[in-house]
């Protein structure tokens, strides 16, 4: 033990003596990132982008639904977890303004997961499984943008209407919405 930490020591001086900079330390919040990274199993439809190669905490999540009423849309949802993961959950935004009842104007994601039901024993798939449901099985139950869930509730081909409009970059009640059609 005693030569393990001499032979530490002596490492440290020749790093100082040839201007070697310290390593970083990797802090738990990254290695359970890193773990939950190398778990995802993306299908085709979604992939990862990360800005900052260096920086795992900070990524987007990019979906293009194949099926659903937003089938041939893409949607971009960054990711900012911070240095509490697990014990906090990811914030998820949606980075297009979109109609949909579960996410808000500002790109906000209503995801029970996201909020009171998060727990450190869930990981990153779990929230990517959610976003993607979202998009398979909108919520009317539980709205961010109540316009979108009363359609949703009350008349569906004209919510289904409003949202191809908002996916082409029309506007939905005197709201525009962001291009989002890959087509």
């Amino acid at each position: 033990m005693l030569k393990i930490w001499s032979m530490k020591q002596q490492q440290q001086k020749n790093e100082a003596a040839s201007g070697q900079a310290k390593k970083k330390k990797v802090t738990a919040a990254q290695l359970r990132v890193q773990k939950d990274l190398s778990e995802l199993s993306l299908p085709g439809t979604m992939k990862t982008t990360f800005p900052n190669p260096d920086d795992i905490l900070n990524f987007t999540l990019t979906i293009t639904p194949d099926e659903g009423l937003y089938k041939g849309g893409q949607f971009n949802f960054s990711f900012a977890i911070s240095q509490n993961f697990p014990h906090e959950p990811p914030k998820v935004k949606c980075k297009e303004k979109i109609y949909h009842p579960n996410i808000d104007l500002e790109g906000n994601v209503c995801l029970n997961i996201l909020r009171e039901d998060w727990k450190p024993v869930l990981n990153l798939n779990a929230v990517v499984v959610g976003l993607q449901f979202l998009f398979l099985e909108p919520n009317a139950s539980d709205p961010l943008n109540k316009d979108a869930a009363n359609d949703l509730m009350s008349d569906r081909d004209r919510f289904r209407r409003n949202v191809r409009s908002s996916m082409g970059g029309g506007q939905v009640k005197g709201e525009s919405f962001d291009r989002v059609l890959l087509k």
